[in-house]
């Protein structure tokens, strides 16, 4: 089978090929039941867990934590300067298994970040899933390009849609575990990252987390989408963004198969009116200003979480979830490109203190230092209550930043579900 790519969304064309996909499901419905079976025995153990325990903190490193994806094939002069421009520390970077033959075009692209934190996340083929001596060897060529470059490496994507041609989790493990084997034999420095699952369907992450595969995963990655909830506060099966990230982490501590580092190497909301880029129906996707609105509270709610190492948006360029419209051979910035450069500026450095929810107003709070040794307090706030709020700010100590970098004057501020970065200069207070 060969991946029938949609250029307009960046992924695999669903298949549908009725024949096709019943004989898929009949070559793997062993692969299956061992799954069924797997969850449960082991579902309701991380549910407990998860329930009885609190998550295992981690110290949330600002520096590391924003992340963006690149791609080669997306206006790649331009793309570095406005990764200059955004002052990006962290990207993310894919290399497709089924253009192996062309990786040099990919390592001279990684070249130009080569001072940047790069994750490389190798998309898988089906000649590779089914061909493991081929994929030995082409992860060879990978490993030994890029790891002057780097040492992480996201190993599969998106493993439990079968249009991205892996077709069951015992599928994926066996794919895994010729990176995994690789990397213990001949590239002892690499960080292997995986099992890649997309959206909040923990039962496949389940399978690649208890089974009798000798695999481990140094950080545990996830294309953990929340956009057809709509806001990142919304809920799933009783669960926000907050609440599916400590679950998984209590899936992380009981299995001897993954580190508790979680890194969410893809999300994003699809934005109306731009089918085909849209990668979903038009009933999932949101206007420019929701768009822009999500991304920061997406992130500041992931950091909140004290569970994740890193969120990389998906992606930078990309008429219908990016931060840019390419169409019509111009760049274009969407609103979500301006609150991406204002959140970075305000907290990349910055040191999360905490988050406190009163009433829908959402007030997490970070210590940054500035200019003159001088420390601030920087309060992010937004309300997911449609009645605006209002907060008092002192002008003599305090200053306003919007989400689109303009600064307000006022001393009574609305808050609404825009967040709003207000700055209070903690040296002054303490005098």
């Amino acid at each position: 089978m060969k991946l029938d790519w949609d250029h307009y969304s960046d992924q695999p064309h669903v298949i549908k090929d009725r024949g096709l996909k019943k004989q898929i499901y009949k070559q793997v419905r062993w692969d299956s039941f061992k799954m069924l079976l797997t969850n449960a025995v082991m579902y309701p153990l991380c549910l407990i867990n998860y329930l009885l325990f609190p998550a295992n903190k981690i110290a949330a490193n600002t520096d590391e934590f924003f992340g963006m994806s690149i791609n080669l094939d997306k206006n790649p002069e331009q793309t570095l300067a406005l990764v200059d421009d955004l002052n990006i520390k962290n990207l993310l970077i894919r290399i497709p298994l089924s253009d192996i033959e062309n990786i040099e075009k990919y390592v001279e692209f990684a070249k130009q970040y080569q001072s940047k934190n790069l994750l490389i996340n190798i998309l898988q083929d089906r000649r590779h899933v089914e061909d493991r001596a081929l994929l030995e060897t082409s992860l060879t060529q990978v490993f030994t390009q890029f790891s002057s470059l780097t040492n992480r490496f996201q190993l599969g994507n998106a493993i439990n849609r079968k249009k991205w041609a892996i077709f069951s989790m015992d599928e994926f493990l066996r794919f895994y575990k010729v990176g995994f084997d690789l990397r213990n034999e001949k590239f002892p420095e690499i960080k292997l990252l995986g099992s890649s699952v997309i959206d909040f369907e923990y039962y496949f992450s389940i399978r690649t987390l208890f089974n009798s595969y000798k695999v481990h995963f140094d950080q545990f990655s996830s294309l953990l989408y929340v956009d057809r909830r709509g806001a990142p506060e919304n809920t799933q099966m009783g669960l926000d963004l907050t609440k599916k990230l400590h679950l998984m982490q209590a899936m992380l501590r009981i299995s001897h198969k993954s580190s508790n580092e979680i890194v969410i190497t893809e999300t994003n909301w699809p934005i109306s009116n731009t089918a085909p880029y849209a990668p979903t129906s038009e009933n999932d996707c949101v206007d420019l200003e929701a768009h822009a609105n999500f991304l920061v509270r997406y992130y500041l709610l992931a950091l909140a979480s004290n569970v994740v190492k890193n969120v990389y948006w998906h992606q930078l360029i990309a008429p219908g979830y990016g931060l840019i419209d390419n169409r019509n051979d111009e760049l274009i910035k969407y609103p979500a490109y301006q609150s991406f450069k204002v959140m970075l500026n305000e907290l990349q450095g910055a040191i999360y203190q905490d988050i406190t929810i009163d009433d829908n107003m959402y007030t997490a709070k970070f210590s940054k230092s500035v200019e003159g040794g001088n420390n601030q307090l920087i309060e992010v706030i937004w309300s997911t209550n449609i009645n605006e709020k209002i907060i008092d700010v002192n002008p003599e100590t305090q200053s306003l930043v919007l989400r689109d970098g303009r600064k307000s004057n006022g001393n009574n501020v609305k808050i609404s579900e825009s967040p709003v970065y207000l700055k209070t200069n903690t040296n002054h207070n303490n005098k």
